[in-house]
């Protein structure tokens, strides 16, 4: 089931997507029940019924989780081509210890930096003229848990979006932690929409990221370097994980930084990152 956060007639909501149909049915739930929570809302509590579908031409689409509870919790450098290419950019601060990590590279995106499927991601010149793009499979917990098994992982996922985990790559360079350069605002952009977990083949999913209509990444979940259940059991290794937590498991190759010289983003660019089996994040560029 794929479910939207969408704004209608000045009131936000939660509904099922008909992709074919193109519509969002809302689903009956408390007028405010979505303004942060977005589809977490529906954890745990059993499906309300539809109401009347909605043209998607006629709403506005939200963040599935319009603003998380916590920081966005994140994987860097989880595919094999986008570590090397990462390591020698100059800009991988953990590049001492090889380029393939040994165990998942965890950093975290503020909750102000999320956007929404269509916002702009602004560009201020004046912080960083180096920013790049990263396609990301998203995970969203659904049940709790602390020292959570590899092999009980999928257990506690409620559903998956699409993250594009925008970057300040000179920040990110500058600082041996790199919150700043992941969390400026609007470099969140999720969405379209979430798909829960029963519909989600992470043996086999195509992720794919265009610049003004040039492919620049295409991959596939499947090769991930560590795989969903082995990073929801790494980030709750001692930290409690909660339903609504939100999580990016890492981008392929094919980021700005891997070209010669490098390509990065400028205002007026359009940005399209598509995922198999959940759909498609455009986003424009714009001067802050």
């Amino acid at each position: 089931m794929k479910v939207a956060v969408f704004e209608w007639n000045g009131i936000r909501r939660v509904g099922q997507v008909d992709e074919a149909a193109q519509t969002v049915a809302p689903f009956d739930l408390p007028l405010d029940a979505a303004r942060e929570a977005g589809v977490t809302v529906l954890i745990d509590r059993p499906l309300p019924p539809t109401g009347t579908p909605i043209a998607l031409s006629d709403v506005t689409l939200c963040a599935p989780v319009p603003r998380p509870r916590r920081n966005v919790f994140c994987v860097g450098k989880n595919y094999h081509e986008h570590a090397q290419e990462f390591a020698s950019s100059g800009f991988d601060s953990s590049a001492a210890k090889g380029a393939v990590p040994e165990h998942p590279i965890v950093f975290s995106k503020t909750p102000e930096s999320v956007i929404a499927a269509g916002a702009p991601v602004k560009i201020d010149p004046s912080v960083s003229e180096a920013i790049d793009y990263e396609a990301e499979l998203t995970v969203i917990i659904g049940k709790g848990g602390r020292n959570i098994r590899a092999e009980d992982a999928l257990w506690h996922v409620w559903g998956y979006t699409i993250v594009n985990d925008v970057t300040a790559r000179d920040l990110q360079g500058q600082h041996s932690q790199w919150l700043i350069g992941k969390s400026q605002d609007s470099f969140c952009p999720m969405g379209p929409w979430a798909v829960t977990a029963d519909e989600m083949n992470l043996d086999d999913a195509a992720i794919r990221c265009w610049i003004n209509g040039e492919l620049r990444q295409d991959s596939n979940v499947k090769l991930l370097i560590f795989d969903v259940p082995t990073i929801i059991a790494a980030i709750s290794n001692g930290l409690t994980l909660m339903p609504g937590d939100v999580i990016a498991t890492g981008t392929p190759a094919g980021v700005g930084i891997g070209f010669n010289p490098p390509k990065y983003l400028k205002p007026g660019d359009k940005m399209s990152v598509e995922i198999e089996g959940i759909g498609r994040l455009d986003n424009p560029v714009e001067a802050f």
